[in-house]
């Protein structure tokens, strides 16, 4: 059963790094209790900085399986620590227990509170992930292991909290699974596997210029 863990919610504002230079993100969210109202761009109160390359109905909620979260802690030897992370550490709005990469495909549409969500695309890793964490190498880790987390558009706007269920209504497309894309783009890339992604209404248009131009790299 797949469910929300953490809702959380953040507004930009301006860092400085440990190289003394500054940048502007929301990634810090922090959790919210209770229900809030979820539109076309997003949940109430949830802004984003980059506006060129976030934010779109395409992206408007962004998701990160809890479990990945072991994975981290694990690998970088957190457990124990204060730099231990845990639900948001990456940003995400909703942490989801329950599933992860494989066990949801693009398309894939979800009852969830009173709204309607649908699986656009897996979230593409960025250097501000990896600025929030600290942890050298993070970004190309996160391609490595396939371990991105996802955006949903919304299809019908409504009311979420923490603790809902996301109930499956529809699967268009079971043989295309977030892990399948991810790792047709960052461990072994097909190009008969991109034009089918290319083929596929439901997978956002940022994912389909990354994989054009990807091809024609490859060309």
């Amino acid at each position: 059963m797949m469910s929300i863990y953490t809702q959380l919610i953040g507004q930009p504002h301006t860092y400085t790094d440990e190289r003394g230079k500054p940048w502007r993100s929301a990634i810090f969210r922090v959790p919210v209790d209770g229900p809030l109202e979820l539109g076309p761009r997003g949940l109430a109160g949830d802004q984003v900085a980059d506006t060129q390359n976030h934010g779109s109905p395409d992206q408007a909620v962004c998701c990160h399986p809890l479990a990945h979260y072991a994975y981290w802690n694990q690998r970088y030897g957190l457990e124990g620590t204060e730099r231990r992370l845990d639900a948001g550490g990456v940003g995400e709005n909703w942490t989801i227990a329950g599933a992860d990469e494989e066990d949801v495909c693009v398309g894939d549409m979800y009852d969830i509170g009173t709204a309607c969500v649908q699986v656009s695309a897996p979230r593409y890793p960025c250097t501000k992930q990896e600025r929030k964490v600290g942890l050298p190498g993070f970004t190309n880790a996160t391609m490595e292991t396939l371990r991105t987390g996802w955006y949903l558009r919304v299809v019908t706007p409504g009311v979420a909290q923490a603790g809902d269920t996301l109930t499956l209504v529809m699967r268009p497309n079971p043989d295309i699974s977030l892990w399948r894309v991810n790792a047709n783009m960052f461990r072994a890339f097909d190009a008969a596997t991109a034009h089918l992604l290319l083929e596929t209404p439901e997978l956002a248009q940022g994912w389909k210029r990354i994989i054009r131009a990807k091809l024609a790299k490859e060309a």
